[in-house]
């Protein structure tokens, strides 16, 4: 087996493992970025522990064949880069989203999250739920004010009995 052949196997199974690891991943059109804003992009991305890789398509669909992620392929054409996210599945999405909206020229596809597949539309809708913490904190929130609430009319009226 030649030399070149070996390493494009080695890297179809780099990439099936990645997948095979990821909670989800979102396909992106980066054309039009220079290397600061992929350098900043890469910065975001380390930040909430998700991965930015460019892959030929062809090997990409080759890892994607019996996988959760199979749905990914027709995405494939042109230059495409992805994002695996491993612990925080919107991560990736929000980070996309998020530096769109300063660099234009940056596109989402597509993406499978907790195995759904969304398109375009579907990813930028996932993009936009709050984090996992900042759902909790509004449960916790919207929880505790009726609780506070009754504490202070309790309170109240221990305090007018006491007079």
């Amino acid at each position: 087996m030649s030399e070149i052949r070996q390493r494009k196997e080695m890297q179809v199974q780099e990439i099936r493992e990645k997948f095979q690891k990821a909670s989800s991943a979102v396909i992106v059109d980066y054309r039009g970025l220079n290397v600061a804003e992929v350098t900043e992009l890469r910065s975001k991305f380390r930040e909430q522990n998700v991965e930015y890789k460019v892959y030929k398509n062809r090997l990409v669909k080759l890892a994607l064949e019996g996988t959760d992620f199979e749905a990914l392929e027709a995405e494939l054409t042109g230059p495409n880069a992805i994002a695996f996210g491993y612990e925080d599945a919107v991560a990736p999405a929000k980070i996309i989203k998020d530096f769109s909206k300063k660099v234009p020229e940056l596109e989402l596809k597509a993406g499978i999250v907790d195995g759904i597949f969304y398109d375009v539309e579907g990813i930028t809708l996932i993009a936009d739920i709050p984090s996992r913490d900042v759902l909790l904190a509004k449960f916790l929130g919207s929880i505790q004010s009726p609780i506070s609430k009754l504490a202070y009319a309790l309170k109240a009226v221990a305090d007018e009995k006491e007079d």
